[in-house]
C-alpha cells in the first residue's frame, strides 16, 4: 500500500526534517535512529511518533511501528497521517477488521483527502482478497472507495492503480486495463501496473495479435523496475515454460513424422514404398519446426530473446521442459538422417523420449506452480 501524502502541517524541527529527508532517500534505519533521539527530547511529539512507526514498518517490524502509531495517536487523536499509517500497519498484521475500522475513522476525519479513500479501498480489497476473493460486496466497496480517490485527486497514480486492481478483481478487465494505462502515463515506473496490464494483456494473446509479446514487454520492464518483484519474475517464468511447453506439440509431430516416414525403409521397402513416405516425413519434420522457429522469431522479438534466456536458465521446471522437447526433437531428426540405425536402437530410445515429453510436462508444471509467490 502506497502512503498518501497527508496536508502539510506545522513546520518540524530540523532534526526531524532531517530524518524525513533521510527516510525518502530510503535510509529507514537513521531515520528511525534519528527520530528516536528527537523523541528522547519530546516524546510527545506525534510527528515524530508517525515517522517512527513508519521507519520500523519499512524495516518489517509491525508490532513495534504499531506501538509507536498508537503513541502517535494519543497525543493527536485526529493526526490523519498516523491513522493511514495505522491502517497500513494493520494491513501487514492481518488484523483486517482493525484495519478497515481504522480507514474508516480516516475517511470520517478527512472526507475530501483522497489518501483517506485510498486507505479504505486498499483495506476492503485486501480484506476481500485474504478471503480468496469470496467478499464480492467489500471488492465492490473498495472499488467505489477507489473511484472517489481518483475523482478527488485525478493527478494520483496509486489511486488509478486501486481502481485497476479491484476492477480486475471484479472482472471488469475493459476499466482495469484503462486504468493501469492511466497509471502508467502518470508514472511510467510503476513495476505493478506494468506487471498487472501485462496479465491482462496475456488473456487476450489468442484474440489479439501481439498481445504476448506485449505482455512480456511489460514483465520484463516490471522485473527491471523492481528487482524485487518476484511476481514478474515468476510470470516470465511461466512465459518461458509455456514457449518451451508448446513446442512439445512440434516435437511430437515430429516424432510420429520420423517414426512413419522411416519404418517403410527400415522394414526393407524399395522404390516409391519406401521414398514417397520418408519424403513427407522428412518434410513434415522439417516443415514443422521451421514454422514453429519463424513463429516464435516473430512472437519474440531480439529485445526480449536476453531476459526470457536469463530467466530460464536459472528455472528448473523451464530447463526440464525445454531439455525434455529438445531430445525428443533431436531423435526425430537422427532418425531420419540416419536411416540405416538398427530398428531395435530406434525403438528402445523413441518410446522413451516420446513418454518423458508428456511425463516431464506435468511435473514441470506442478513445479513451476509451487515456485508462484505466495503473496
Amino acid at each position: 500500500m502506497t502512503t498518501p501524502a497527508t496536508p502539510a502541517g506545522p513546520a518540524s524541527p530540523s532534526a526531524l526534517a532531517r530524518a524525513e529527508a533521510l527516510y525518502e532517500a530510503g535510509r529507514y534505519e537513521q531515520a528511525g535512529e534519528l527520530a528516536a533521539r528527537h523523541l528522547t527530547e519530546d516524546p510527545e511529539d506525534a510527528d515524530a511518533l508517525t515517522l517512527l512507526a513508519r521507519c520500523r514498518h519499512r524495516a518489517g517490524n509491525h508490532p513495534a511501528a504499531l506501538v509507536a502509531v498508537e503513541r502517535a495517536l494519543r497525543a493527536e487523536p485526529d493526526l490523519i497521517g498516523a491513522h493511514l499509517m495505522r491502517t497500513q500497519i494493520l494491513l501487514a498484521l492481518k488484523r483486517y477488521g482493525d484495519a478497515e475500522a481504522s480507514a474508516h475513522r480516516t475517511v470520517r476525519l478527512a472526507p475530501h483527502f483522497w489518501g483517506s479513500h485510498y486507505a479504505l479501498g486498499t483495506a476492503l480489497a485486501e480484506t476481500a482478497e485474504a478471503g480468496r476473493g469470496r467478499d464480492r460486496a467489500r471488492t465492490a466497496a473498495a472499488y467505489e472507495a477507489a473511484r472517489t480517490a481518483v475523482a478527488l485527486a485525478p493527478e494520483e497514480d496509486a489511486a488509478h492503480f486501486l481502481v485497476g486492481l479491484t476492477a480486475q478483481r471484479r472482472g471488469d478487465h475493459a476499466t482495469a486495463r484503462q486504468a493501469y494505462e492511466t497509471t502508467l502515463r502518470l508514472n511510467p515506473q510503476s513495476s505493478e501496473a506494468h506487471n498487472n496490464l501485462s496479465l491482462l494483456r496475456l488473456r487476450r494473446r489468442w484474440l489479439r495479435r501481439g498481445a504476448w509479446t506485449q505482455a512480456a514487454e511489460g514483465f520484463v520492464a516490471s522485473a527491471a523496475l523492481d528487482l524485487g518483484d518476484t511476481k514478474a519474475r515468476y510470470n516470465l517464468e511461466a512465459m518461458a515454460w509455456g514457449t518451451a511447453a508448446g513446442a512439445r506439440w512440434v516435437a511430437l509431430l515430429g516424432f510420429l513424422a520420423s517414426a512413419v516416414g522411416s519404418a517403410p525403409v527400415r522394414t526393407g521397402a524399395t522404390g516409391a514404398d519406401a521414398v514417397v513416405p520418408f519424403v513427407i516425413g522428412a518434410a513434415v519434420l522439417v516443415g514443422a519446426w521451421a514454422g514453429w522457429a519463424v513463429w516464435m522469431g516473430r512472437r519474440v522479438p531480439p529485445r526480449l530473446r536476453r531476459p526470457l534466456l536469463l530467466v530460464a536458465r536459472n528455472c528448473r521446471p523451464v530447463l526440464a521442459m525445454a531439455a525434455a522437447v529438445g531430445l525428443l526433437g533431436l531423435y526425430s531428426a537422427v532418425t531420419l538422417a540416419l536411416w540405416s540405425f538398427d530398428s531395435g536402437v530406434v525403438a528402445g530410445l523413441g518410446t522413451p523420449l516420446f513418454w518423458a515429453v508428456i511425463i516431464t510436462y506435468w511435473v514441470s508444471r506442478s513445479a513451476l506452480n509451487r515456485r508462484m509467490p505466495k503473496d
